[in-house]
């Protein structure tokens, strides 16, 4: 079974990339929807969350409050490398399990959605890395427009590697500050790669 791993900085386009991907046929698996998971209440993690970062980390449903949580990691390079030592181990087995599953049900290819892949060293558990990629002023710009400061946007992309270090060591590149006709076209180009597993460079 082919693996593909799909990454790219935030607010490049990598959930329509993945969607896409999913709606053609590609079975996948989404990190951060597992993630999301292993938040929710009364999960192991999310009582070792409450235990680093206090009451004001978790939600009145015992869920963690991703939204309290978020200003307070990307801060502090420290306090989200803890928080990426509680939540990445659990999500590496739920993905490891998932591939498991696909596996046996015999299909040819899966995709998995890993907006961190390259940052924690996990690209070589993958066949093929497929890289989703814009200009660091369209992230902004599209993080704005989700309602971020642009001083917290800023703060999220100085968290991860640089887009064009990942272009570098992409096995295929989405460019998605274009049209989304084009988008469209690459995705298509993509999933041929995929379904022959011949991939232009």
């Amino acid at each position: 079974m082919l693996k593909i791993g799909l990454t790219g900085g935030i607010a490049t386009g990598k959930s329509y990339v993945f969607d896409r991907l999913v709606r053609l046929g590609i079975p996948g698996l989404d990190a951060d929807a597992i993630a999301h998971g292993v938040m929710t209440s009364g999960t192991e993690a999310t009582a070792a969350i409450a235990k680093r970062f206090g009451p004001a980390a978790i939600s009145p449903d015992g869920s963690v409050n991703r939204s309290a949580l978020g200003p307070v990691v990307f801060a502090d390079a420290a306090a989200r490398r803890d928080l990426e030592a509680i939540v990445h181990p659990a999500v590496r087995r739920s993905i490891a399990a998932g591939l498991r599953a696909f596996e046996l049900l015999g299909h040819a290819a899966v995709v998995v959605a890993v907006p961190l892949l390259f940052e924690t060293g996990k690209a070589e558990d993958y066949d093929r890395v497929v890289v989703t990629a814009c200009p660091p002023a369209q992230q902004i710009e599209r993080l704005v427009a989700r309602g971020l400061t642009e001083e917290a946007a800023k703060q999220r992309l100085a968290a991860q590697l640089p887009t064009d270090q990942k272009v570098a060591k992409a096995d295929f590149v989405v460019h998605t500050d274009r049209s989304f006709e084009e988008t469209d076209r690459q995705i298509a180009a993509l999933l041929k790669a995929i379904e022959t597993n011949v991939w232009p460079r």
